[in-house]
């Protein structure tokens, strides 16, 4: 099982629309796909029409008073379930901080689920938090979504230090720009200047472009490749998750 995380700790830079489109794409493809909404906005959860909640909340789960399994729901898609948010996510450093090996719960969850799937999403709340450092933890790969611009580059090296500074394993860092739009010249600037390698870290060649159309999906609460397949956000999405599947 392979386990990815959209996960930036700055808000508002497509990190659901990451996660949702490129889970969309590899069911499509045949792998058994699960996507954690551990948003409490529960973004992704809405995406895909299913109710944001979870019976006892984000504590059952972390407790295991209810087991991960019991709180699936199916989507509208083939290969592709999810485990939906719920509001009391916005709780869940408290939650963890009660338990054992409180920086490893999170994957020793997902690891009793994983002989039934062969990818997970994890959509993440923007933070720096108890749950980013089980996120560390879970995941083989974050995605990081950023914005071409100054203050998101300067995240991002927050970020990366975050990640060295991690104990244990530390998972793959493939960043990405998100909501480009090169007829801005700072734009423009900024994905050509960032370098592309470094240890454990690297800058994907896709750019996932502005597009009204990405911000249709939540009008119509779909991935885009559903309801524009011949769209360049598409294209663009595809190409990203050529880069980053697994073989």
């Amino acid at each position: 099982m392979k386990v990815f995380a959209t996960y930036n700790i700055k808000g508002g830079v497509g990190k659901t629309s990451t996660a949702v489109n490129l889970a969309y794409l590899a069911a499509r493809e045949g792998r058994r796909t699960l996507l954690w909404d551990l948003d409490p906005q529960a973004a992704a959860t809405y995406m895909f029409r299913v109710r944001p909640r979870v019976k006892g909340g984000g504590h059952a789960l972390v407790t295991r008073r209810r087991p991960i399994e019991a709180a699936l729901k199916a989507t509208d898609f083939d290969n592709l379930d999810l485990l939906p948010a719920d509001f009391s996510y916005r709780n869940m450093d408290l939650d963890l901080d009660d338990t054992k090996k409180r920086t490893r719960r999170l994957g020793q969850l997902l690891h009793s689920v994983a002989d039934d799937y062969d990818v997970v999403f994890l959509d993440c709340p923007p933070s720096i938090s108890l749950v980013s450092e089980n996120v560390m933890h879970a995941a083989d790969t974050l995605l990081v979504p950023l914005i071409p611009a100054t203050l998101s580059l300067r995240t991002f090296d927050q970020l990366t230090r975050f990640v060295a500074d991690s104990a244990g394993p530390r998972p793959d860092v493939v960043a990405f720009f998100s909501m480009a739009d090169r007829r801005k010249r700072l734009h423009r600037d900024v994905i050509e200047a960032i370098p592309r390698d470094h240890a454990h870290t690297r800058v994907a060649e896709t750019v996932i472009p502005a597009l009204s159309i990405i911000e249709q999906m939540a009008e119509r609460r779909t991935p885009v490749p559903v309801f524009a397949p011949n769209n360049r956000a598409t294209r663009c999405y595809e190409q990203l998750w050529a880069e980053v599947r697994p073989s």
